[in-house]
């Protein structure tokens, strides 16, 4: 099985724009969002299943984000979702942000989501069943970003 990036477009709302008409930083964690939760759906277990049936939390320990190209308002925006790592206990997990119409990466960002206990909220091994659901979704930085048909430059 071939692996690949998940992808949604969504545009730029009203919402989003600061006063200069440009995406306003903090909107991003909402694509962020959309693509992270159908990712999850995409590879098979939706969120809700995630943590009931796995009796686990993925609390985000970690996220950075580089913005590169301004997005805005109405601007389309393809949001690619692929995870980087799975450790023992952790998911690294990338953003890549492609401004559709000018074909240039306006922001990139990597999350890191710990897997603990719903009990204790204690760190704990991921899953292995989850891990290999998510497996498809697993590329390195350029793969990703080559499949997309956009440089990390």
């Amino acid at each position: 099985m071939s692996t690949q990036p998940f992808t949604v477009d969504e545009y730029v709302r009203w919402s989003d724009v600061d006063n200069a008409g440009i995406i306003f930083y903090g909107a991003y964690v909402r694509f962020f969002e959309i693509a992270e939760t159908e990712l999850f759906r995409s590879a098979g277990v939706p969120y809700g299943e995630v943590f009931d049936r796995f009796n686990i939390w993925l609390p985000r320990a970690n996220l950075t984000c580089d913005f590169r190209y301004p997005a805005r308002l109405d601007d389309c925006l393809r949001v690619a979702a692929y995870f980087t790592r799975f450790g023992t206990s952790s998911i690294g997990l990338n953003f890549d942000v492609v401004h559709r119409s000018a074909e240039r990466l306006a922001a990139v960002a990597h999350e890191v989501l710990v897997c603990v206990d719903r009990e204790t909220m204690r760190s704990r091994p991921l899953p292995n069943e989850l891990r290999d659901l998510l497996r498809p979704f697993l590329l390195a930085e350029d793969q990703a970003r080559s499949q997309l048909g956009v440089t990390s430059g």
